[in-house]
């Protein structure tokens, strides 16, 4: 929405910036210092058939050095004269759950995406990936480039990204992973060498992609569609379907296929696959190529539903260990289940504690779970000794 006039302050009232809003609704205030800070939406500079969603026109975000802080302000129609308005005292607990459940499955399914990868990465080589994060990251990123740098529609950019992905994921185990494999590299080892190339392509992104929060060419700013008590974007509607549709053929491939049941069995027992017959570096391989590329799709979705900035692979990544710890560590379904119960628990928990304390009630959750199940929900248990 074009001409909003938004104002930051510091926390003591401090004057800082006015910025207003662009055609596509976007607004950027650079700060100085990191720290709270209040943002506040001139109600009076709105469209006159537009109000904020809630009635609640201030966001107190903490910016952090080096770090985007998004602010996000809802709108919606303005009731008419004699009607009821459509604030949160005119709808329902049921309306705001089911709105709020639709967008935390939106968002388990994102999670979900990433944790597949990591998953099937961790069950085929028991690699505890910390730079899966900048796989997502990356995969935004390079549609991005295609996609306003060279001018294509973010529909054959994603693709180009997901391919360019899936590639740099297969040269990442062939000529790096692998070789460690291959001089007897121990897995706590390898996962602290994860850290450090997860900080290495952080900071990689950061110098090439810059700071600054940014947005794809393409279905920024959408009018949104009413089915029942859910109201969204078409492209929210459209991305779960995507989600859906690509978890559900990766779970036909692991069932059905050669390559899919040769993956189960090296990550029941690599040994034991290989005295069978099976080329278990070629499998690792593929599994690393198809990890990278469904991580890229994920970071396209994660950028569509949200933003792009070279921390939103780190920023989900939490959440992403989550759903597969939650779900079982090396299973894929468990993955699935685990970030669909995480992403829905985030968003409906801010129908009783504040937006900013959501993603802890998911960890909670996950705590209270592995204490009686410390194996996940569809995890097995194992013997040791």
């Amino acid at each position: 929405m074009n001409g909003a006039k938004i104002a930051v302050t510091t926390e003591g009232g401090q004057p800082v910036k006015e910025a207003t809003t662009n055609a596509q609704g976007i607004w950027d205030v650079q700060v100085e210092q990191p720290g709270k800070y209040k943002v506040t939406l001139d109600v009076g500079s709105l469209p006159q058939n537009a109000e904020v969603r809630g009635g609640n026109n201030v966001r107190t975000p903490t910016v952090y050095e080096g770090n985007c802080s998004t602010v996000l302000f809802a709108l919606q129609p303005k009731a008419a004269p004699g009607q009821a308005p459509q604030s949160d005292g005119g709808t329902t607990f049921w309306q705001q759950a089911a709105q709020l459940t639709f967008e935390g499955v939106n968002l388990g399914l994102i999670i979900a995406l990433g944790a597949l990868g990591l998953s099937l990465i961790y069950g085929t080589t028991g690699l505890t990936n910390f730079a899966h994060g900048e796989l997502i990251t990356l995969g935004a990123v390079i549609a991005y480039a295609f996609n306003v740098g060279f001018g294509i529609q973010l529909i054959p950019a994603a693709i180009i990204a997901v391919i360019v992905a899936g590639a740099l994921g297969y040269g990442q185990d062939r000529l790096f992973w692998g070789q460690l494999r291959k001089r007897g590299t121990g897995t706590i080892a390898m996962m602290i060498i994860s850290i450090g190339v997860a900080i290495l392509l952080r900071n990689l992104l950061q110098f090439f992609f810059g700071p600054q929060t940014e947005n794809f060419n393409d279905y920024v700013t959408q009018p949104g569609i009413t089915v029942g008590p859910i109201t969204a974007a078409p492209k929210n509607f459209w991305a779960i379907g995507i989600e859906l549709t690509v978890l559900v053929i990766v779970g036909i491939a692991l069932m059905k296929t050669r390559t899919g049941k040769a993956a189960r069995a090296v990550a029941d027992n690599p040994a034991l696959a290989a005295s069978s017959g099976i080329n278990v570096d070629r499998v690792i391989r593929i599994i690393w190529t198809a990890g990278a590329a469904i991580a890229a799709l994920a970071g396209v979705m994660l950028g569509l539903s949200q933003s792009l900035k070279f921390t939103m692979g780190q920023d989900i990544l939490l959440l992403i260990f989550a759903g597969v710890t939650l779900g079982g560590l090396g299973t894929a379904f468990g993955a699935l289940v685990g970030s669909l119960v995480v992403g829905v628990f985030i968003q409906v928990s801010t129908l009783w504690v504040p937006p900013e304390l959501k993603s802890v009630g998911a960890l909670a959750v996950l705590i209270i779970v592995l204490l009686f199940r410390p194996q996940g929900i569809l995890g097995r248990r194992e013997r040791i000794g």
